[in-house]
């Protein structure tokens, strides 16, 4: 036991005092009733992804009961991170030894043996199978002890996020998600407290197609479990799937709020990397509305910051994410172009694909600004960089986006350079790749939609009627985008379709902030004047 170094010390909380802090959960198991508490908030916690506090209070039970075996199905739990980049080497070896000190335990029920070995396949051998191998491993044994056990709770609830954690990123049919689904809605009614079910209820549906089916859950989670930075945040997956930006906003205020109150209660050295993640939705949140002044007041706050802990692909992807889109999404290419890395003195070498962004970045506004041969320096800091993702274990993901942005980027050259045909050919082909993909858990979104960027070069060909199809084609997975919304209410106007274009730029309009400056804004105020004088 002393060789898992568990995580230790007082659970930190940083939302209400008094009643379910992390929501409600009753576990059935052989653990004493003295311990049953502590076990039971552990599971809470688990279920809303806090899983260092999650250890922190599976090692309780273990430090006044060395013989609870579940407490060290818990241990292996916190370190799974079943929607999360794969676990380190690290955590890995840790989860595989408390798995085998749990199966070692005698005093344990058939059930909880099943938990355990359950769990147990992600980690057995554990070097010998891919990181999804071993998930759908243990989607096989969650769903053999779902079936066997038809009135345990948590066995259908923690199927229903493996059935998420194993779901083929090119079923678009969403098979897996949809029957998570409606395995959850199922236990929603009479578990109306329990963090897990509105929680997994959120992931599963976090996709275009089925955004709607979350939207109860997310305006529940948050008062499920108030003092979980995550619990906060989560709900503003599907507030953003939906463009319903000011729920997306307030979502990541609280949960910024409540990350800051953690990392000084957890004496930090630097800022949570769940405050940065918050960061980048709330900057995306911002940005659509074309609420520049606030989104301006983001940016400059995380220049300030120098220091994050832990240092995580959560926190490279808000430094590099968070400029990119506010340059990008403004079109202020020259800004784009000269985007410096932040933090210097952070480990970019670990986090290719994050840093892929900057250069993504510096490569569109080169193009939009003339430096063709910069832009070209660009694309081929991405190749490396693509080249580099290839060659690492379970990164496939993250390889397929840097090959969408390296083909539009390749697209946008050929365009610039007068090779129209070959422009427009690689920009439908980076916009059907990217279709064909899911965007990563971590991201509210694209930095910039590939069949939106399709979309303006075609506005920039003169053929508004295949930019407008291109807009509203990217507006089905992208709700309320600012961008696209206005785009495709100058195709509409281009068209002389005025129904269309009216449409459009008063959806505009009803999604911005009343104190939006953005050009845009005006131009859309203008037309919608203008053709309500001429309709008169």
């Amino acid at each position: 036991m002393n060789t898992l170094d568990l995580k230790r010390g007082e659970i930190i909380s940083c939302g209400p005092q008094d009643g379910e802090m992390f929501g409600t959960v009753s576990f059935t198991s052989s653990i004493s009733k003295n311990l049953q508490t502590d076990f039971n908030i552990g599971v809470a916690l688990l279920h809303s992804f806090e899983y260092d506090e999650a250890e922190k209070m599976f090692a309780k039970v273990i430090d006044e009961c060395k013989d609870c075996a579940m407490a060290y199905w818990g241990v292996a739990m916190s370190n799974f991170h079943s929607l999360w980049t794969p676990p380190t080497e690290e955590e890995l070896k840790k989860g595989e030894r408390a798995v085998q000190i749990g199966r070692s335990i005698k005093n344990k029920s058939k059930r909880e043996a099943e938990y355990i070995d359950a769990i147990g396949t992600f980690y057995d051998n554990y070097s010998q199978y891919s990181h999804q191998e071993r998930v759908l491993k243990l989607e096989n044994a969650m769903a053999n002890i779902y079936e066997k056990y038809p009135q345990d709770a948590e066995a259908a609830i923690f199927y229903a996020l493996t059935l998420n954690a194993s779901a083929d990123p090119k079923d678009k049919t969403y098979k897996n998600q949809r029957k998570a689904i409606g395995i959850l809605n199922t236990l929603f009614q009479n578990n109306p407290l329990h963090p897990g079910v509105a929680h997994y209820i959120i992931h599963n549906s976090d996709y275009p197609a089925l955004a709607e089916l979350g939207l109860a859950a997310a305006r529940k989670y948050a008062s499920i479990a108030p003092s979980s930075a995550h619990a906060q945040h989560m709900p503003s997956h599907i507030f953003t799937r939906l463009g319903l930006w000011d729920e997306c906003i307030q979502s990541n205020l609280v949960s910024i709020s409540s990350a800051k109150c953690y990392a000084e209660k957890a004496k930090l050295k630097g800022h949570w990397d769940e405050e940065l993640h918050g960061l980048d939705y709330l900057m995306y949140g911002y940005l659509q509305k074309g609420a520049d002044e606030k989104a301006t007041e983001q940016l400059e706050y995380l220049k300030s910051i120098n220091e994050v802990s832990p240092v995580t692909f959560k926190t490279a992807y808000a430094f590099a994410a968070i400029p990119a889109r506010y340059f990008l999404e403004k079109k202020m290419w020259k800004e784009a172009a000269q985007m410096q890395i932040h933090p210097t003195k952070y480990p970019w070498e670990k986090f290719p694909w994050q840093k892929a962004i900057y250069n993504y970045a510096r490569l569109l506004g080169s193009v939009n600004t003339g430096m063709l041969d910069e832009a070209k320096t660009q694309l081929r800091e991405l190749e490396s960089l693509y080249a580099l993702l290839n060659k690492q274990k379970d990164k496939s993901k993250e390889a397929a986006q840097v090959a969408v942005q390296m083909k539009s980027g390749e697209a946008w050259i050929a365009f610039k350079q007068g090779n129209t045909d070959k422009g427009l050919q690689l920009m439908k082909d980076a916009a059907d790749m990217e279709d064909a993909m899911e965007k990563h858990p971590v991201t509210p979104g694209e930095i910039i939609p590939a069949r939106e960027l399709l979309g303006e070069m075609l506005l920039q060909m003169d053929k508004p009627e295949l930019a407008l199809q291109a807009f509203e084609a990217d507006l089905k997975n992208h709700q309320n985008r600012f961008n696209a919304l206005y785009s495709a209410g100058v195709a509409a106007s281009k068209l002389g379709d005025k129904e269309k274009a009216n449409r459009f730029f008063k959806q505009l309009l009803n999604i911005t902030d009343a104190n939006s400056q953005r050009p845009e804004v005006e131009n859309a105020k203008s037309y919608l004047n203008q053709h309500s004088v001429a309709s008169q």
